[in-house]
């Protein structure tokens, strides 16, 4: 019964999207443990498909990056582009906002965030990327958007 516990937990929490590493570049060196470097992911919208985001955001390295204790920076970039077709009734009647992508940025307080608003009036999809934290969040922030069903 131990082993379906984790199982029957994930069938009961709601889909969130997983990133896809697609690279990293090191921008700061550390004597002992990995450099601090900026790290690329991929996600697809959950809920829409045909629109994928990159984010990008910096990872901190060192001994307590290694262990995942670390407390990454507050800074990201989101651009989100169609990818395939887009079902326009579908997005209309999405919840807005919504949370489409959510990773830790620390061991337990601090979390990046991508979230979904729709613009009916001009017909767009809008991601905003931002790093929250229980007690004090940051307002650097990064917007994408994708526009649905312009001819």
């Amino acid at each position: 019964m131990r082993s379906l516990t984790p199982l029957l937990v994930a069938l009961f929490l709601p889909a969130a999207a997983a990133a896809e590493e697609i690279g990293s570049v090191g921008y700061r060196f550390k004597w002992v443990g990995p450099n601090d470097r900026i790290v690329v992911e991929a996600f697809d919208d959950p809920d829409v498909p045909g629109v994928a985001c990159y984010i990008a955001r910096a990872r901190t390295g060192g001994v307590r990056g290694a262990l995942g204790i670390a407390e990454d920076p507050s800074d990201a970039s989101i651009s989100c582009r169609q990818v395939g077709p887009i079902d326009v009734q579908r997005v209309a009647q999405l919840r807005s906002p919504q949370e489409v992508f959510s990773e830790r940025a620390s061991l337990i307080f601090k979390t990046t965030q991508v979230v979904r608003f729709w613009d009916a009036r001009r017909r767009v999809l809008v991601y905003l990327s931002y790093t929250d934290r229980v007690i004090d969040g940051s307002p650097k922030n990064s917007v994408s958007v994708v526009p649905v069903g312009l001819n």
